[in-house]
């Protein structure tokens, strides 16, 4: 693609990506086959390619970004299944979330979009702010046909039955192994997922201290900063992410880390891209050694080899979350590793596609979103599983909605077979 930039413009460091990203873009229209909002909406507007003209067309322009650009910008889940797709290797991650960036900067919101917008960056990545939030979106759950903005509902029915109580395995601290000890490595215990489960983190530092390694809560490491980041305040979730690249730089000038391990999928890919985030800031060194040794639960456990575990007798529906298959090519390890463990894993049709979580874009796109959920929970079902495995928080909640299938981690399923206690939401589903 050709592009127009002057010598001025490209001056600016996100500008030159921009149009290095713009560039690479031959038009060749594969994106389109596998964008979950053209599928569903026909528009090419909606599509990676078409939302590519309606960038280039604003930054080359320095326009004031118009409705209809914010509308397809807005529309995008950023599930980046157009970067698996494309041939050319267009980085559209880089390329939407500078546009984000530019929007936020440049264009001027209805009030309840900037409200909306406002709430959710304030809540979601705080779990106590968020656990409160839960707890009236519970009380006002009854009443939500009554709200007339689909958005609020939206807030209403993710409000979960139940509402753990907060683990003390979130604090900052270190878990010894059990045995000798094969690695150190710092668990990202995240920020919404303490709020809505905390039986994640608790099987992954069970299951990682039985295979050996020491394992570390950060003091200071808290949200990545993705949540703020695709929204486009830059401000905030380079703040955010700032305070995890400090913390965990001084864990390894401390006693040296072997991984920094993420077992929510959406915040790995934003911790393995704080290299390109922070690369003209004085932390370019330390973000870059943080990206470096970043990897999801699968990766880490791929290297620990788990022990071979004998036939369970349990179907497991495997649902890959985006940002693992599509923003960190993470595709066969979970597979590979429930295999291992003794389930039978079984995927749904069209797996490459979206299940219309996204972050926030379940709130902020509810009835978008809705249809893509109830797409992926018909693929799902049809496979007639026991239990539907995902390695991402926002996955899990979107899917276990719309299904009376029990959702788990992948890393739940793997603590139990090697040692640990049974998933909870089998416990309850019952024999």
């Amino acid at each position: 693609m050709q592009t127009t930039f002057t010598e001025e413009q490209m001056k600016d460091p996100g500008i030159q990506r921009a149009n290095e990203i713009l560039r690479s873009c031959v038009h060749c229209g594969f994106c389109t086959a596998t964008c979950p909002t053209y599928q569903v909406l026909g528009d090419e507007l909606d599509s990676p390619r078409g939302r590519i003209y309606l960038i280039k067309d604003m930054l080359e322009n320095e326009r004031v970004p118009d409705e209809k650009t914010v509308k397809h910008i807005d529309r995008c889940l950023s599930c980046l299944a157009c970067m698996s797709t494309c041939p050319s290797g267009v980085h559209y991650m880089h390329l939407v979330d500078h546009a984000r960036a530019y929007i936020e900067k440049n264009y001027d919101r209805p009030f309840s979009d900037r409200a909306l917008r406002w709430i959710l960056a304030r809540i979601l990545p705080y779990p106590m702010r968020f656990r409160v939030a839960l707890l009236g979106a519970k009380i006002g759950k009854p009443f939500r046909r009554l709200v007339p903005d689909a958005r609020l509902r939206a807030m209403l029915e993710m409000a979960p039955k139940r509402i753990p109580p907060v683990s003390r395995n979130d604090d900052p601290q270190s878990f010894a192994p059990e045995g000798s000890r094969r690695m150190r490595v710092a668990l990202m215990t995240g920020c919404a997922q303490k709020a809505l489960n905390t039986d994640i983190n608790d099987a992954t530092i069970r299951l990682l201290r039985r295979l050996g390694c020491e394992v570390v809560v950060a003091q200071g490491a808290g949200c990545c900063g993705a949540l703020t980041h695709h929204m486009g305040k830059e401000t905030e979730s380079h703040a955010t992410a700032a305070r995890n690249i400090r913390a965990w730089s001084s864990e390894i000038k401390a006693g040296g880390l072997d991984a920094i391990v993420i077992n929510t999928s959406g915040c790995g890919t934003t911790v393995k891209d704080y290299g390109h985030m922070f690369r003209n800031d004085p932390l370019a060194k330390d973000a870059a050694a943080v990206s470096g040794i970043a990897m999801d639960i699968s990766e880490l456990l791929t290297k620990l080899e788990i022990p071979e575990g004998a036939n369970k007798d349990l179907k497991i529906a495997y649902h890959a979350a985006c940002s693992l298959q599509h923003g960190q090519q993470v595709k066969t390890a979970p597979k590979d590793l429930l295999k291992r463990a003794g389930f039978t894993v079984v995927e749904p049709a069209d797996s490459h596609l979206c299940c219309g979580s996204a972050g926030t874009y379940n709130l902020m796109q509810p009835e978008i979103s809705k249809q893509l959920k109830e797409r992926k929970v018909k693929t799902l079902e049809a496979k007639t599983p026991d239990v539907i495995a995902a390695g991402n928080i926002g996955c899990m909640i979107q899917i276990g909605s719309g299904t009376g299938v029990p959702v788990v981690h992948t890393v739940e399923l793997l603590d139990w077979a090697t040692g640990g206690p049974k998933p909870r939401v089998l416990v309850e589903a019952g024999p």
